[in-house]
């Protein structure tokens, strides 16, 4: 499945309707939770999106699939 890339404000509705709350203030980067797990949010740079390759990344980590995440939208 193609994931585009995507704006940090679409970034954390997204999460929110997957279940995480926040963001919440952290050292460096802001941060959402869900349960016991704790997720940076990138900082914002640039034109502000996040990238395709970053995106991948923290979804493996989340454990969500493009599919979950394409169908939170």
């Amino acid at each position: 499945m193609r994931l585009p890339p995507i704006s940090r404000r679409d970034f954390i509705r997204r999460l929110r309707s997957l279940g995480w709350e926040g963001p919440l203030a952290g050292g460096k980067h802001e941060f959402m939770v869900r349960g016991a797990q704790k997720l940076p949010i990138p900082n914002p740079h640039g034109a502000g999106e996040i990238s395709v390759g970053k995106l991948r990344e923290i979804l493996r980590e989340i454990g969500v699939s493009p599919e979950e995440w394409n169908a939170a939208g």
